[in-house]
């Protein structure tokens, strides 16, 4: 398992890293860091490797962009001193993109999404152990559909940033399509984004499969 004793993980991210952590840090005892997937891979770590002692921080807030969590950046994740970087990002670039396609002050185009990744992973790869670019997603198999087509290109932006940079890449759209060859994307979340505590458990195992997990410990 490549995360040693003492180290600490920063998730940063929006709602689908939140899911009810205490803002804009969240971690410790009780709901602190909240019910995604980060709090199932808290889990995990804690239940396979009990004798390594890892802080997992929760630095999700629900709404954010990736302009958003730029702005915070240095606050929530570079002062905090991470040994590890986690970033999932651009749900809600490309979602104000189609439901709120009149107000174009909210939406993130793909030129400045690749920025504002490529910026906060320049604050951070040279100060710690690693990075993880986990991707964005919409769980829609069908990659016709309009808001799928427009998040495959920032899940793209997130795979050459991640190659260029040396990050670890993470492609939960891939995952959630696999799975939804045999389950409908409902099984997992209404509005195919926010996950239930399956799709958070899908989260939280394509994440440690990255880390040298061994799931049969």
């Amino acid at each position: 398992m490549i995360f040693e004793n003492m180290d600490r993980i920063v998730f940063a991210g929006d709602s689908v890293t939140d899911m009810g952590s205490t803002n804009p840090v969240g971690e410790g005892l009780g709901d602190s860091v909240g019910h995604s997937y980060v709090r199932i891979v808290e889990n995990m770590l804690a239940a396979f490797y009990p004798e390594i002692q890892v802080r997992v921080t929760n630095s999700g807030i629900s709404g954010n962009t990736s302009r958003d969590l730029l702005a915070r950046f240095d606050r929530d994740v570079t002062g905090l001193n991470p040994d590890w970087v986690s970033i999932c990002i651009g749900i809600n670039d490309v979602w104000r993109q189609f439901d709120t396609p009149a107000i174009p002050d909210y939406h993130v185009l793909p030129d400045e999404y690749e920025r504002n990744m490529e910026t906060m992973i320049g604050k951070v790869k040279d100060n710690v152990k690693g990075v993880f670019i986990l991707s964005p997603y919409i769980i829609e198999p069908n990659r016709s559909d309009m808001m799928r087509s427009r998040m495959d290109e920032y899940v793209a932006i997130c795979r050459k940033l991640a190659e260029k940079h040396s990050c670890v890449f993470v492609d939960f759209q891939q995952m959630y399509e696999n799975y939804c060859q045999i389950r409908h994307s409902c099984y997992i979340a209404w509005d195919r984004i926010h996950p239930n505590q399956v799709g958070a458990t899908l989260m939280a195992r394509e994440f440690l499969k990255y880390c040298d997990f061994d799931f049969l410990r």
